[in-house]
């Protein structure tokens, strides 16, 4: 019975049992599924289930029949267009991260572009180019070509025999990489294994990128200063290429560098605008194409490859090239880097889309997101494209300027296909260090991450620390080895939260029957007698011995020793009896002189084994109160504690060495006269 007394709830119930309760209220004994029974389940098909199956498979027979043409059609039209745009700019800006030759970046933000729209769940989100997966994917192309001088920016792509054939390998060895990589996806998307990237956290993600971002601003240096600087994959790499910058800043081409200074600076401030005015402006001003047109014209104008021997994109082929087979050594040496870019690619896809989905309500599914990168890393990779994700930019871009479903995706990639088969060779006269500064220009929200470190601290202290450590990480060993050594710390900080975790004492806070930390609260009641403690985390192997510490600190004795104290002090109440010192009454103890001296002698093995024993005063004619007075010369701690209660609402699940553990210690307690009591435990655990 619940009854409102003004502010008060007055709660009156019977006490139950578990086993009383369920057997009162007719607990049901449900009948777990076997494997089989789920195997069966599997194999069998009705035909909802098979309607089921192929609507989540290719979802846009869900939603292109209830597209609204006249509310959306213009708007997606225009958001793809924009969106367009910026994916060609960025698709030859990031392949530089690649190090292969900027028009494949072409491929890279079209294919996959094609295949999400048929396959994706997101309505937002635009596929392609991401500068993170860009440098995971540039990274395996160093290392696997490691005769190349992948940083020499002043030899046009087809001029020598030799670099052409040097781009061919870059080329195989970045599709390789993107087609494992989509298979990867696509059979942990099959499999249904999509919950792996909770095991990226965001603060996991956050640091890494940021991480990521300061390795892309350091590998476009060179394009920026023009250097011939050796590529680097090994831990340290980072500071290696730093150093190799420096020692020849002085060979710095002073025209690439003013171009890419400017152009970042206007990019920058445009961009700022952009976000400042974002609800004045009908659509973000598209800096990267404006700056893109006037930087192509001014060195076209001028001669800038002759006249200052700048670095340009070069020839620009046009149309499609024949599908390719990966190479079978680079799938054998690749994988385990293949795996992280399939995690973190969609790791950083996903986490994006359930931001829009949540904004604009409307479901998204992981597992058919999983398939459907998977299957777009694939084509694109058969088609000499590499890696892709989702660039937050980019999706920015679609979204601010009105996109509605994924038909802003399609148009984006006529945009980008236009520019492949007819436009593509305006770009020729365009600097690489244009390209390396709208690259950069990209970077500032990643970089900005910074600022979450200050929020962080303030929340969670090992939100904190994993964000710190998996900066240092990706940024000392390298985004493939860092992004292991991340997940490891981060895996290892779940272990230690729940190894040490943070017990408490409850304490009724103002006579309000709230039970809150003790230690928070100076106006406190305590039932005399009574202890309530508290632990936060599941107990297991690992944090049982951690518990019993805390708990025998929180109560102020150790129960064994009160055991050992008590038949130690009636083992010498027998003695003292047996030589006539001291008489034993209903009434109590009668010393018989005025003080008696008895030798306390060290316990040995045979005699601790003896006084682990229950307590038996059965011999005697009265019950001993232990914290009343007792003979002269024997001591035993007086304890008030009568009753301690745990606190289990929060404790999820025990293994079997914490049950033994929580065993043991109930016995011990009740053999020191304490009752012991656990709230809200899960009965399956004891019965």
């Amino acid at each position: 019975m619940i009854e409102a007394i003004g502010n008060q709830y007055v709660v009156a119930r019977p006490v139950y049992s578990a086993n009383a309760f369920g057997e009162e209220h007719k607990k049901k004994q449900r009948r777990h599924k076997t494997f089989l029974d789920h195997l069966k389940q599997c194999c069998s098909c009705s035909t909802q289930t098979a309607k089921r199956i192929a609507l989540s498979s290719f979802p846009i027979a869900s939603w292109l029949p209830a597209y609204r043409i006249k509310e959306w059609l213009l708007s997606d039209i225009v958001s793809g267009i924009s969106t367009g745009m910026v994916a060609v700019l960025q698709g030859l800006a990031f392949a530089l991260l690649v190090t292969v030759p900027p028009g494949y970046g072409l491929y890279a933000a079209f294919f996959p572009v094609i295949i999400y729209f048929f396959l994706g769940t997101s309505r937002h989100i635009s596929v392609g180019p991401f500068p993170v997966l860009s440098m995971m994917v540039g990274a395996v192309v160093v290392r696997l070509t490691p005769t190349a001088d992948t940083a020499d920016p002043t030899v046009s792509n087809s001029s020598m025999g030799n670099d052409s054939a040097l781009d061919d390998h870059k080329v195989m060895v970045a599709a390789t990489v993107t087609i494992l990589s989509g298979i990867i996806q696509m059979l942990l998307g099959v499999l249904k294994l999509g919950f792996v990237v909770i095991y990226l956290s965001e603060s996991l993600i956050s640091g890494f990128t940021t991480a990521a971002a300061v390795h892309v601003l350091v590998s476009q240096l060179k394009f920026m200063l023009q250097l011939t600087v050796p590529a680097h994959t090994d831990p340290f790499s980072l500071f290696k290429v730093l150093i190799s910058v420096f020692s020849q800043i002085e060979k710095t081409n002073i025209a690439d560098l003013v171009t890419s200074l400017v152009i970042l600076f206007v990019v920058f401030v445009v961009k700022e605008i952009n976000q400042r005015y974002k609800a004045k402006l009908p659509v973000p001003i598209p800096i990267e194409l404006i700056m893109t047109v006037i930087a192509t014209g001014v060195s076209y104008g001028f001669d800038f490859k002759n006249r200052f021997k700048v670095a340009v994109i070069g020839e620009m082929k046009s149309g499609f090239q024949a599908p390719i087979t990966p190479d079978a050594q680079t799938l054998q040496d690749t994988i385990g880097d293949c795996f992280g870019i399939a995690v973190v690619g969609f790791a950083v896809a996903f986490s994006v889309a359930s931001v829009y989905s949540l904004k604009y309500d409307y479901p998204i599914d992981g597992n058919q997101e999983l398939i459907a990168l998977g299957v777009s890393n694939i084509c694109g990779g058969s088609f000499r494209g590499f890696a892709a994700s989702t660039a937050l930019s980019r999706s920015g871009v679609q979204e601010s300027t009105g996109g509605k479903t994924q038909i802003a995706g399609l148009i984006s990639a006529i945009i980008v296909l236009i520019v492949i088969l007819a436009i593509g060779f305006l770009l020729e006269p365009l600097q690489k260090s244009v390209l390396a500064a709208l690259a950069l220009g990209n970077l500032k929200g990643m970089l900005m991450q910074f600022t979450e470190i200050r929020r962080l601290w303030r929340k969670d202290k090992y939100d904190c620390i994993i964000w710190i450590m998996t900066f240092i990480f990706a940024v000392v060993l390298g985004l493939g080895l860092g992004l292991a050594a991340s997940v490891a710390f981060q895996l290892l900080t779940i272990v230690f939260r729940t190894q040490f975790p943070k017990c408490s004492m409850l304490a009724n806070v103002g006579r309000s029957n709230i039970y809150k930390n003790r230690k928070d609260y100076s106006d406190i009641y305590e039932p005399e007698g009574v202890k309530i403690f508290r632990c936060p985390s599941p107990l297991y192997f690992a944090n049982i011995g951690f518990f019993k510490r805390k708990l025998i600190d929180a109560v102020g004795f150790s129960p064994l020793r009160i055991l050992r104290k008590r038949n130690k002090a009636l083992k010498k109440i027998r003695k003292l009896q047996k030589k006539g010192l001291l008489q034993v009454t209903p009434k109590g103890f009668i010393c018989t002189v005025d003080c008696v001296k008895d030798s306390d002698e060290e316990l040995d093995n045979d005699k601790i084994e003896e006084l682990d024993q229950p307590i038996n005063t059965t011999d005697l004619p009265f019950q001993i109160d232990w914290n009343a007075d007792l003979p002269v010369n024997i001591v035993v701690p007086k304890i008030s504690l009568h009753s301690l209660i745990l606190d289990f609402s929060a404790v999820s699940f025990l293994d079997v060495s914490s049950m033994r553990g929580l065993k043991t210690m109930i016995s011990l307690r009740s053999l020191a006269g304490v009752n012991f009591l656990m709230m809200k435990s899960r009965t399956q655990y004891f019965s």
